[in-house]
């Protein structure tokens, strides 16, 4: 059974463009890519990393189940250089899922819907450029709707070309 995961991936530390082409190739492997969003660059969120990210959304279509997913994903991570040293620091690569499918998932390892949707505008720019009407299963509100209500003031800059 193939299902629809969607994910941010970003990043704030070396070259941005090349590791966020090289995460998206790599995500990209685990089944058919469906959508990307335009790539932006934000502010850094949470108040601990220190430079600006660049975030891309993507969608997937794969066999893989959440947890097999979840594995797939911090291991890019790894590969791309990802250092688990400081909560919400800076960092090479940081890829998590946002949506898989409709389903709620809340374990240690895994909570789906990611819980900080509504809190992060550099989630949803890009969700709402791709998914506006994707309905939130927990919210039951749409992408555009969360976005329009979200209160996170941080800058959000859509990349040129």
């Amino acid at each position: 059974m193939f299902e629809k995961a969607v994910l941010i991936v970003g990043g704030n530390k070396g070259d941005r463009n090349a590791l966020l082409k090289a995460a998206v190739e790599a995500v990209s492997e685990l089944g058919e890519m469906t959508l990307r969003s335009k790539v932006y660059e934000t502010e850094a969120w949470g108040g601990v990393a220190k430079g600006p990210f660049l975030n891309q959304v993507v969608e997937i279509k794969t066999a893989y189940s959440p947890s097999e997913f979840l594995a797939f994903i911090q291991q890019i991570e790894t590969n791309l250089g990802r250092k688990r040293d400081e909560h919400w620091g800076d960092r090479t690569m940081d890829i998590d899922i946002i949506y898989f499918e409709d389903r709620v998932i809340d374990t240690p390892e895994l909570q789906i819907p990611h819980p900080f949707i509504r809190e992060r505008k550099f989630v949803l720019v890009p969700l709402a450029e791709v998914l506006p009407e994707f309905i939130h299963p927990v919210l039951g509100k749409s992408s555009q709707q969360i976005l329009e209500e979200c209160e996170d003031k941080s800058e959000v800059w859509e990349l040129e070309g």
